[in-house]
This record gives C-alpha cells, structure tokens and sequence, in this order.
C-alpha cells in the first residue's frame, strides 16, 4: 500500500511538472510573439511609415527607440509584477500578463501612419510599446518560477527551460507569419497594410492566454511562502540579495547577441543607407533558421546544466557567442547570404542558447522563495533594458556609411559578454540545492552521488 501512494504521489508530481512546463511553453510562445512581431517591424518597416523621411539615419535611430521604449517599462513592470507574483501567486501575474499584452499589441495594428496624422503617429506607438513592455516584465519570472517550483530536484533546468524554448517559437512564429506577406504582397501593399496582419492575430493570444493561464495549478512552494508573506518583495530582495541581482543583471548582458543578430542585423542587413540592402524577405529567413537549429538545443543544454552545472555554460556561452559576433557582421557586410545565415545559426543558435537556456533556472535558484518573482524580474528587466538601447548606440557608433561596422559593434559585443562571463563565474553555484533551500547563500549542496540517484529517479 506504502509503494502504491509513493509511486501514486511519483506519478503526480511529474504530471504537474508537465503541465506547468507546457503552460509555460505555450504562454510564452504566445506571449513573446507579440514583442518579437514588434521587433521586426521596428527594423524593417517602422522608419518609413511612423518617422518623417529625408534622414535615413534620424528614422532608423527613432524606430529602434521605440522598440527600446518597451525595455524602459520593463524594470518598472518587473517590480510591479513581481510584488503580485510574490505576493498573489505566480499564476495570477501570468493571466494578467498575457491579457495586456495581447491588447497593447492587437492595437499597434489599428494606429494611424505619420502621413496621416503627423507627430500623434509615433507617440501612440511609443505609448504601446511601453504598454507592451510593462506586460512582457511579469511572463518569463512568473513562467519560470512556476515550472522550477513544480519541477523534480535534479530536473530544475531541464523543465524551467521549456519557457525558453517557447519564447524561441514565439519569435520563429513571428518571423514566419511575416514571411508570406513579405514574399506574396507587393512592397507597397506590404508597408501600406500588410504589415498590420500580424499584429491583428494579436486577439488570438488574448483569448488563448486567458484559456491557459487560468488551468495552472499554484505551486506548493508559492503557498507555504504565502503563510510569511513579504510586505515589500522589492526592499526585502534588494537587502537579501542585492549582489545576486547585479550578478544576475550583468549575467543577462549577453542578449546583446539578439540585438546584433535579429535587430541591429535586420537595420544593417537591409536599409538602403549601409549599402548592403539585402531582400527583406530574404533577411526575415535568418532569426526563423537560427531559431528553428536553437529548439532542440534548449533542452539539451539546460539537461546539460543539470549535470555538470549553470556556471560554466553561462560563461562558454558568453565568451563564444560574443566572438562570434565579429564573423556575422563581417558576413552580412559582404552581402553573402548563405555565409551569413551559417554564422547566425552559430552564433545565436547555438552558442547563445548555452546561456539562453540555462538562466531561467539560475535566476530562480539564486532567490529564495519569497522574493523569487521580483529577484527574477528585475534583474532579467534591468539587464534588457540595457540592451535594448544598444540597437540604437550600435547605429550611432557604425552609422550608416561607415567602412568599420563589423569591427565596432562585435568589438562592443564581446566587451558586453566578458562582463556577462565575469558575472557567472562570481556567482556561487546552484544546481545540487535543494528546493527548500533556494536562494540561501549557506545552503550546502547535496553530495554529487546522492544528487545523481536522485537526479535518476526524477527522471
């Protein structure tokens, strides 16, 4: 009888750890598809139809902004977020997350041109974007929070990626839906409105959102936190563990490497003022392969960071992916398309996902419980924010006609990704923890031979 409920409750735990992780998968899938259709249009469609003309530089800067406007609203989202998360529950903060995000987006597509309306064109973008920001700050802690807090001990990494690995889909989705429209519409009808149609199918996300979100169970951890409930999650993590978020905040420096490949690459790739002007449909086909390659790599790294550990992935992943950078710019200034999306699956596809698909489990197992939301969001937010704007200071520095852009931005890649190597090799090591002890610096981690059987029978 004592094997039966022992294999009973076995049986259960790995049915939610399923389901949070397949919550978490489909709801950031439909969640960053949202900001990654944005992100496209800021480079490839934006300058021309919300900027006034005449400066190709002045329009591209003020696109690329726009997109940074949303990363600015992140921090202020993450502690908002955060706070609910920690305080309501992490499947509360994820319903309200998804149902703002899928508005702010749906009504990107109903905005007038600056044609139309002059300067009222891009402050109501920008105001969208900030909507959108705001909303995106709670997805990724709260999804996290709740696989790794559903997860088996020794499987942390392998569940909490498949949030990872739905943001990935997500911006493989935006990307396709893109493609067709680009390749069948005319240039004219593809800027005139055809670009409005991904932002449309934005009320499906509304709707899906609410139906899934709403099914997740709250995890046991969450509601053994709430019995000492934190008044102020904000105050309490940056006392606890302030240095944990700045490790965690410089850790996240290295999506710089999404910038240089799928925004500034995009702006370099194809506006007119650089002279490359590769095919914008073309150009839509490389984020949609890097990412495609990156989908079976997520689960293989993050199951690899349950073995041997998050540090040394977080820093190989840094150092590589930053090298990289050099080599993708170069190709893409040579116009060779093939070369360019080789280098692109490299260096985006696989050698960022080692660290891509290790943090989610990192963060959360640097944070205790009771400030796990908040730690999380406002250290992946602060550290977005960051590179956000690195679209438009990469533009700044290489400006369109500029002879050296390959060798200024992917040197500003790799100085960006040493300091996010720094940061992981600082930070203490937290894959043998167990669940209770989460986040406390004097936890002792538990022998390697007991962590591997236990390690075998979560599987």
């Amino acid at each position: 009888m004592a094997t039966r409920m022992s294999a009973q409750r076995t049986s259960d735990s790995r049915s939610r750890s399923r389901r949070a992780a397949a919550s978490g998968w489909i709801g950031s899938a439909l969640e960053y598809y949202d900001w990654f259709v944005y992100a496209q249009a800021a480079a490839l469609i934006f300058p021309s139809i919300f900027f006034p003309g005449g400066n190709s530089t002045v329009a591209l800067v003020s696109s690329l902004g726009t997109y940074a406007v949303g990363y600015v609203a992140r921090p202020i989202g993450a502690v908002l977020f955060g706070h609910y998360g920690d305080r309501h529950g992490r499947k509360n903060v994820l319903v309200l997350a998804m149902l703002l995000m899928g508005v702010s987006t749906f009504a990107v597509a109903l905005l007038p041109t600056y044609h139309q309306v002059g300067l009222w064109a891009p402050v109501l973008l920008v105001l969208l974007r900030f909507v959108q920001g705001f909303a995106v700050a709670g997805e990724l802690s709260g999804a996290s929070a709740m696989i790794a807090e559903h997860a088996p001990f020794g499987r942390r990494g392998y569940y909490t990626s498949f949030s990872l690995h739905g943001t990935q889909a997500g911006q493989i989705i935006a990307a396709a839906v893109f493609l067709p429209l680009s390749a069948v519409l005319s240039d004219q009808a593809f800027d005139s409105w055809g670009w409005r149609i991904p932002f449309l199918l934005s009320a499906v996300v509304v709707f899906a959102g609410y139906v899934i979100r709403r099914r997740v169970e709250e995890t046991e951890v969450f509601t053994k936190a709430e019995n000492a409930p934190v008044r102020a999650p904000f105050v309490q993590v940056m006392r606890e563990s302030g240095t944990d978020v700045l490790r965690a905040i410089c850790m996240t420096l290295v999506n710089v490497i999404g910038v240089v490949v799928s925004v500034f690459g995009a702006a370099y790739a194809t506006q007119s003022g650089y002279g490359i002007e590769m095919s914008k449909s073309v150009y839509l086909w490389i984020p949609v392969v890097a990412n495609l390659v990156a989908l079976p790599f997520i689960p293989w790294f993050a199951s690899l960071s349950d073995r041997i550990g998050r540090r040394p992935l977080m820093i190989v992943g840094a150092l590589g992916s930053g090298a990289l950078s050099f080599a993708y710019l170069w190709s893409v200034s040579r116009g060779d398309v093939a070369l360019t999306i080789v280098l692109a699956i490299l260096t985006w596809g696989i050698f960022y996902q080692i660290c891509n698909a290790t943090f989610a489990a990192y963060y959360q197992e640097l944070f205790p419980a009771r400030t796990r939301v908040t730690g999380f969001a406002i250290a992946q937010n602060v550290g977005l924010t960051i590179t956000a704007f690195l679209p438009s200071i990469f533009t700044l520095a290489a400006p369109p006609g500029s002879a050296n852009v390959p060798l200024v931005v992917g040197g500003l890649c790799l100085g960006i990704n040493v300091i996010a190597a720094f940061a992981a090799w600082s930070a203490r090591e937290t894959h043998r923890v167990p669940l209770e002890s989460l986040g406390e610096k004097d936890a002792v981690p538990v022998p390697r031979e007991e962590f591997d059987r236990l390690r075998s029978e979560a599987r």
